[in-house]
């Protein structure tokens, strides 16, 4: 093998592993979203209908025959030639998948983290190294059969590695690990020492729905009379808290933390990391029980926080959990009167010292529960009924929660980060407040492990008498469409769709100004 060889075989290996790089990076947003757990993502990857692995295969194929298809109608020219030609196109394909992969953006981009560019850049260079490897090995088979159909073929099976790109992102994740979780521990511990030093308030929030809701309450209502620092958006993990506290410092008389959980022994994590001296339990679905195996694990891990706080406020579905400090909905407080519309929520505020009326721009009956949630730990923490009505007049609503959009004349009620089947009951009944068509986008409801095919069915079921059901992707929308129509939908009112984007198109041309559409459970991509 001379030096021409040896450095075209190099420098072919770079640019091919910078192709299947570019045409396989969404799969590291994947993996990120599965909270790089590669046993996760390889079970999502495998899963029978994955899109992308569809495409993978795709791919594959037609770069192979593409390849081979030149070498072959070249080889007049000498197989040197005919190689070199096929580099037309095995580029022009690749070019081609990505612009398409371009136009069809993840519903959750890759988050730019530095363990993310870490994982990336240590990902490119394993596929760049992989196949200047596999190049070497071609030439060496070519050269041990010294035959002209062997040399002219000889770089075709580098068409193959869109196959195995999955395996060897995984790979390079797992050996990543290495370096990657001592660095979170000691970010984490950072984090554990200031909350353990700072002398303010640490307040715990958990539970199977409204997490986020009742923290974003509770920092506004808070603000009336202290200094707040909540953890943004739905950080309720040991890094995503951890970033909060070491970004944000804690500066503040109150610092709320959203807790969540899909396996044993996460709150107690998250509990060791905030020392929380009082907490909200907002309730208890089956939601997670693929993960968690029953209900009762569920009822057990939400319960950790409620054990290890001298105060806390539980939901209705979570009233045996506490202690004698505990308040409890129904009991010591609670959302009375509830009044529904598509403007807002009206409500009697009930608490231990009175009640009075209340009316918030948020929609659904749980935005009136989850208010009550947060004024109840306001009341905990020592405000008077006064600063808490102030407070809630200052309520605004959660983004992508029930959240009312409107465009051309439409209603969108943007329920994309509901994922229980408490709150999706409560959206429905909300939507079908609308004096126009109604219309529903869903598909379904995940992560409930034996009793997915129920619950969904119940939601199918639920979607009777709306106007234009719209079921979307494979996951879990058979059970949707049988319960619907076992309870007596109508057919002609209920389609499968592939996208959201084959959804949207169905509603323009369904829908008119004054209808209404509720887009329930926009599922991120590892789904």
């Amino acid at each position: 093998m001379n030096i021409s060889t040896i450095l075209a075989i190099c420098i072919g290996g770079l640019l091919a592993g910078y192709a299947f790089f570019m045409c396989s990076v969404r799969l590291i947003a994947i993996l990120q979203q599965q909270g790089y757990s590669g046993r996760a993502f390889l079970k999502w990857y495998y899963r029978s209908r994955n899109i992308e692995r569809k495409k993978a295969s795709l791919l594959a194929l037609a770069v192979a025959l593409l390849t081979a298809l030149f070498c072959v109608c070249f080889s007049f020219a000498g197989y040197r030639i005919a190689n070199l030609i096929c580099v037309l196109p095995f580029a022009g394909i690749c070019i081609l998948y990505c612009a398409a992969e371009q136009r069809h953006a993840l519903k959750v981009p890759l988050k730019n983290t530095m363990r993310a560019v870490r994982l990336g850049v240590a990902y490119a260079v394993l596929l760049c190294a992989a196949d200047i490897g596999l190049g070497f090995a071609l030439a060496a088979i070519a050269d041990a059969a010294a035959t002209d159909w062997v040399y002219l073929l000889r770089f075709v099976p580098f068409c193959l590695v869109p196959l195995v790109c999955p395996l060897l992102l995984v790979f390079v994740n797992l050996c990543m690990k290495a370096y990657e979780v001592p660095h979170t521990n000691k970010f984490v511990r950072r984090a554990a020492a200031a909350l353990a030093a700072s002398p303010c308030v640490k307040v715990g929030i958990t539970g199977s729905f409204g997490k986020t809701s009742v923290k974003n309450f509770a920092a506004v209502m808070l603000s009336e009379k202290y200094r707040v620092l909540a953890t943004p958006a739905s950080y309720n993990t040991p890094v995503g808290i951890a970033k909060a506290v070491n970004e944000g410092g804690l500066d503040c008389d109150v610092f709320l933390a959203e807790m969540g959980a899909r396996r044993k022994g996460d709150i107690a994590a998250l509990c060791d990391l905030v020392r929380p001296t009082a907490g909200v339990v907002t309730g208890v679905t089956c939601q997670h029980v693929q993960t968690f195996g029953s209900l009762d694990a569920i009822r057990a891990e939400k319960g950790e926080l409620a054990r290890r706080v001298p105060a806390c406020v539980l939901g209705r579905s979570a009233a045996d959990m506490g202690g004698g400090k505990s308040l409890v909905m129904g009991r010591d407080f609670d959302a009375e009167d509830v009044q529904l519309s598509l403007d807002g929520t009206r409500f009697t505020l009930r608490l231990p010292d009175g009640r009075f009326p209340v009316e918030i721009p948020v929609l659904g009956r749980h935005a009136a529960e989850d208010a009550a949630l947060a004024a109840a730990l306001c009341h905990t923490l020592g405000m008077t009924a006064e600063e808490i009505a102030a407070g809630i007049r200052r309520v605004a609503p959660v983004p992508h929660r029930l959240e009312r959009k409107d465009a051309n004349g439409l209603i969108i009620l943007d329920d994309g980060y509901n994922c229980n089947p408490e709150g999706a009951k409560n959206a429905v009944e909300v939507l079908r407040l609308a004096d126009g068509r109604k219309a529903v986008v869903t598909p379904g409801i995940v992560e409930l492990g034996q009793l997915e095919e129920k619950v969904n069915m119940e939601l199918g079921a639920s979607l009777v008498g709306l106007d234009l059901v719209l079921l979307v992707g494979e996951t879990l929308v058979l059970d949707v469409r049988n319960g619907y129509l076992e309870a007596g939908g109508d057919a002609e009112k209920l389609r499968i769709v592939p996208t959201l984007e084959a959804a949207q198109t169905a509603l323009t041309e369904e829908l008119a100004a004054g209808d209404c559409v509720l887009f329930l459970n926009d599922l991120p991509d590892c789904y």
